[in-house]
């Protein structure tokens, strides 16, 4: 059975770039898409954070005080045991 011409080697270098350059396309819309993905979550993570603050009266430096005790306590005593 015959076969089909075989490829040069320019055309093998050349199909290999076109296939490097389409899946960089890709990649970089990947990305986007999960850059995207990661601004929705810390959007929705800052408006419970938000709801929260609003529900309990506090401002944001009371709740930062109220973390910054809390991470204080516990952290010491994680570096004792």
């Amino acid at each position: 059975m015959a076969r089909g011409q075989r490829k040069t080697i320019e055309e093998k270098i050349s199909e290999k770039e076109e296939l490097i350059q389409a899946l960089r396309t890709r990649l970089k819309s990947e990305q986007n898409e999960l850059d995207g993905l990661y601004r929705e979550k810390r959007d929705r993570d800052l408006e419970g954070l938000n709801r929260l603050l609003e529900e309990s009266g506090l401002n944001v430096d009371e709740a930062s005080d109220i973390l910054q005790e809390y991470l204080k306590d516990h952290m010491s005593g994680q570096q004792t045991a």
